[in-house]
């Protein structure tokens, strides 16, 4: 089974997120979950965005980066909207990655250099999705699949649909259509590499 690492939302650690943690160790996968906000949760994205700009977006990253110290380098990084930015920065940068789930978000690869050779990926978003389609960020991921697919198995999943978090239970947002086919296709993918 794979060893994960899996990267919180805007809204941090809330109880809809911690339960997509708990389906996959029920899978038999190992899951690491990072509190990125040092316990703080948020009812609403307004809310978390406010506390992730006060405290900086890149050090909230840095701390996702560093969370990782002293975890083998084999690991599946997957990150949920904000998450993405630590979840995609180490499966570009960090030697021996197994694989990501990017989940609601996606940078354009330039940002950290390009896509490693042979590391898998899979994207999740909405297609009305303010922050994912509206932001630019499904055709950072359209990129980054046509780049990552010379090597390695590399799948786009668009959901007709314009709610952000909508995997998360305990959020405003969530489509629980939506959200068991993302949590099938993310398990079909880690036991593929597991």
């Amino acid at each position: 089974m794979a060893e994960v690492v899996l990267f919180h939302h805007v809204l941090g650690q809330t109880d809809g997120f911690l339960a997509f943690a708990a389906e996959l160790r029920a899978d038999g996968h190992t899951v690491h979950t990072p509190d990125l906000f040092d316990g703080a949760t948020f009812e609403s994205i307004d809310e978390g965005v406010a506390f992730a700009k006060n405290a900086g977006f890149g050090a909230i990253a840095e701390r996702g980066v560093r969370s990782v110290e002293g975890l083998p380098n084999e690991l599946v990084y997957a990150g949920f909207s904000m998450g993405v930015m630590a979840a995609q920065q180490l499966a570009q940068l960090r030697p021996g990655a197994r694989g990501a789930l990017l989940f609601e978000a996606c940078i354009p690869t330039s940002e950290w250099g390009s896509w490693p050779a042979n590391v898998p990926v899979q994207i999740h978003g909405m297609d009305s999705d303010e922050f994912f389609a509206g932001d630019g960020d499904i055709d950072a991921a359209r990129a980054l699949i046509e780049e990552a697919s010379a090597t390695a198995r590399a799948e786009l999943f668009i959901y007709p649909g314009d709610g952000h978090l909508f995997a998360d239970s305990s959020s405003s947002s969530y489509d629980s259509e939506a959200a068991a086919l993302l949590t099938q296709r993310a398990l079909d993918f880690l036991r593929s590499i597991g």
